[in-house]
């Protein structure tokens, strides 16, 4: 008897494999940037109806054998599709920033600046600035929920003594043909993109227009680490302009992004709340990199998340004094990380 079981259990280990290979072959054809739209649901269609037609050949040798080869032919067009920064964008991802450096002070060309009327009237517009590593004092973590708590949009905020703050948000790069999809970035759909942008841009249209729930915390790091962790997305932002990459919900997203710029400077470990990216400021929180607050007013990081929220009365405006107004009522960083 046990041949025969072992017989049938690989027939339906061989019928799972055969399935999910063409579902994840079906979905990388239908969500790929392959022009014209005809052609791309075209094959999206009839790559699984060849599969489904290769059933019919005898022997099973050719019928494996015709379905191996066409799985490994998307396969290796999958692996050998190249990202691209030339494509029709979607307008709030058309300009991309620049940046270079001089000595201590980095100048970034385009820091979007958008001003928005509702979520889908705005006024697009961005500037050149020029930020003075010297004065580089504080690091911010942002989350911004929209749905539940288990998801969130997760970016920082790099603070200068003068007053300014520069915003960068790892997102996909939407083209403006495509409507957003979250299973879309399971697969090459979308390049990767830095939004290197303006508080009042990036953190306050989830604040005062989208109407989101947005957090901000300080995160606890040395001078030469800020440094360095500043630094890193400066690099990353310049390397991108020359060097696409293509955006990945589980490997390369806005969570993943950020631990993979800090890398061990931010004494990063593995844990499942950088999947549910709604938990990383509490991941943060367990490592000790939030702060430091005052442990008597604070004593929990359900107290501190609680008092951490950006909240906006009915009639704000997003002015130039938006950085300073988010802040005025968050919790205070003490020690020599506070302001």
């Amino acid at each position: 008897m046990r041949p025969h079981h072992s017989g049938h259990a690989g027939l339906w280990a061989g019928r799972v494999v055969t399935a999910i290979g063409t579902a994840l072959g079906t979905a990388a054809l239908y969500y790929s940037t392959i022009l014209p739209d005809m052609l791309r649901v075209g094959l999206s269609i009839a790559f699984p109806a060849c599969i489904a037609a290769a059933g019919w050949l005898r022997p099973a040798w050719a019928r494996h054998g015709v379905r191996a080869v066409m799985t490994a032919a998307v396969g290796a067009w999958y692996v050998t599709d190249p990202p691209r920064n030339d494509r029709i964008w979607a307008q709030e991802y058309a300009v991309p920033a620049d940046t270079w450096r001089e000595g201590n002070m980095v100048h970034v060309h385009d820091v979007r600046n958008f001003r928005y009327r509702t979520t889908s009237d705005y006024l697009p517009a961005w500037y050149d600035a020029t930020y003075d590593l010297n004065g580089l004092d504080s690091v911010d973590l942002v989350t911004s929920y929209w749905a539940g708590e288990n998801i969130a949009h997760v970016f920082l905020s790099f603070g200068f003594s003068d007053g300014q703050h520069l915003a960068i948000s790892i997102e996909t790069r939407r083209q403006a043909r495509f409507p957003y999809s979250t299973i879309a970035g399971f697969f090459h759909h979308y390049e990767l993109f830095y939004v290197t942008a303006d508080e009042r841009d990036l953190i306050g249209v989830r604040t005062d227009v989208r109407h989101e729930r947005v957090y901000l915390y300080r995160l606890d790091l040395q001078p030469d680490v800020r440094t360095r962790l500043f630094l890193s997305y400066v690099s990353a932002i310049h390397d991108i302009t020359r060097h696409p990459v293509w955006y990945n919900t589980l490997t390369d997203n806005c969570t993943t992004g950020i631990l993979a710029r800090a890398g061990a400077r931010l004494r990063y470990r593995f844990d499942w709340r950088v999947i549910l990216s709604g938990h990383t400021a509490d991941l943060a929180y367990d490592m000790g990199l939030l702060g430091p607050y005052d442990p008597t007013r604070y004593p929990t990081y359900d107290a501190l998340h609680a008092a951490s929220r950006i909240n906006r009365p009915p009639d704000a405006v997003i002015g130039m004094d938006y950085s300073t107004a988010i802040r005025l009522h968050l919790p205070a960083p003490e020690g020599p990380g506070a302001p």
